[in-house]
């Protein structure tokens, strides 16, 4: 009695049909999880690469007119950045800005100066970068306008290059700063704000190379605008399907083996 006993005891119990149906409903659950996320990647790539390809067919297209003030309200990041533009007006050398920047000649400033339209309206030119040494505080203190900026008479230029979004906020870990003149993302709207300028249009243009005028105060470096778009999307499919093949496989497995204990 004692051995049949022990030998009842020592054989695998049948897993329970409510178990394998939870288990069946939470794993089906998972699959259509991970396929819903796998082919919302793919989606995803199918704009990514739009995108790129929008892009880099606005970069080498011939230039347009920047949008006027008229036209500043439709004026969006997917339908407007990295647009090639033209613009003509004056610098005003006075009321330039320099914003921290990481380029590949290193560490420095962008150097937006504010250039007045024949309209009277004011559009940020990005003119280019310089390196970080020298007293930059005192090379561009933060000064405010006073009366009408665009009146003043100043050498025409025009302006080659490709429309940006205004970037408000500042940077990374970083806050513009304003009242201390420390700028860390090209927010026109918040510098225009600070150098007392108005109407500014909601976008800057980063001037093409070799564009800076002769007679500007200091000579930047333009043309160093980088176009990058990150791209993992094809991973991101191929890691969600995976994940779900896998959730498939060990349905089957756990199906199987419980088969075998119902069957003992």
């Amino acid at each position: 009695m004692q051995a049949g006993d022990d030998q009842a005891v020592s054989q695998p119990q049948p897993r329970s049909a409510l178990a394998r149906r939870v288990l069946a409903v939470l794993a089906l659950l998972l699959v259509v999880l991970f396929a819903g996320l796998g082919t919302w990647q793919v989606l995803r790539l199918q704009w990514k690469l739009d995108l790129i390809a929008r892009v880099d067919a606005r970069v080498h297209a011939a230039p347009v007119a920047a949008p006027g003030a008229a036209q500043w309200a439709t004026v969006s990041k997917d339908s407007h950045e990295y647009r090639r533009v033209q613009l003509s007006g004056h610098y005003l050398y006075a009321y330039t800005t320099p914003v921290q920047a990481l380029s590949e000649l290193g560490a420095g400033f962008w150097l937006l100066t504010p250039l007045c339209t024949a309209q009277g309206h004011i559009v940020f030119v990005n003119r280019g970068f310089i390196p970080a040494a020298g007293n930059r505080a005192g090379r561009y203190p933060a000064r405010r306008a006073q009366g009408a900026p665009c009146t003043a008479p100043g050498e025409t230029v025009t302006v080659t290059g490709l429309l940006r979004i205004n970037e408000p906020g500042g940077g990374f870990l970083r806050e513009n700063d304003p009242a201390g003149n420390r700028w860390y993302s090209r927010d026109v709207a918040a510098i225009g704000a600070a150098r007392g300028l108005t109407p500014v249009a909601p976008y800057f243009i980063d001037a093409g190379k070799g564009q800076d005028p002769t007679g500007a105060p200091e000579r930047a470096v333009g043309g160093l605008t980088v176009i990058s778009f990150q791209n993992n999307h094809l991973v991101y499919a191929f890691t969600w399907y995976a994940l779900a093949l896998m959730v498939l496989g060990a349905w089957w497995w756990v199906g199987r083996h419980g088969a075998r204990h119902t069957d003992d």
